[in-house]
């Protein structure tokens, strides 16, 4: 279930980084290539950094190319929202989080099977919680 959050921009300015608070609440891009979690492998959930709403799961994140961290499908389809941006004279599909409006990044269509689709994402709007690894005492 989605749960709506508004927040005046002191207040995100507040809980962000800088560059969190310009990619998120201003919708900029972070630079390709040298990014947190581009080349991150570790298995876990992506949640979004403003509001910590699951978005991504490890197992849906490849290799793109792009420069940012790739994902062929999130977690909870209505988690992330849709909507066109016209910015730089291109048209492309802008995603955002459902939960807190933050900017994440862009939706194409050139991603793997199953979906065909590749949300490119903005490291800086994500967070990786890593999957608990259990113990075994015994050993």
């Amino acid at each position: 279930m989605i749960n709506k959050i508004n927040r005046s921009n002191a207040e995100w300015k507040s809980k962000l980084t800088p560059e969190q608070y310009k990619v998120t609440r201003e919708h900029k891009t972070e630079q390709p290539f040298v990014n947190q979690y581009y080349t991150t492998t570790e298995q876990g959930i992506y949640a979004c950094v403003c509001c910590d709403q699951p978005l991504f799961d490890s197992n849906t994140k490849y290799k793109s190319g792009s420069g940012w961290p790739s994902f062929w499908s999130p977690i909870i389809k209505n988690s992330i929202g849709i909507k066109m941006d016209y910015s730089f004279s291109m048209i492309r599909k802008e995603l955002h989080c459902n939960n807190c409006q933050a900017h994440l990044g862009h939706l194409f269509l050139d991603g793997p099977p199953p979906t065909g689709l590749r949300y490119c994402i903005n490291s800086t709007s994500i967070n990786l919680k890593k999957y608990k690894t259990h113990s075994n005492p015994s050993v």
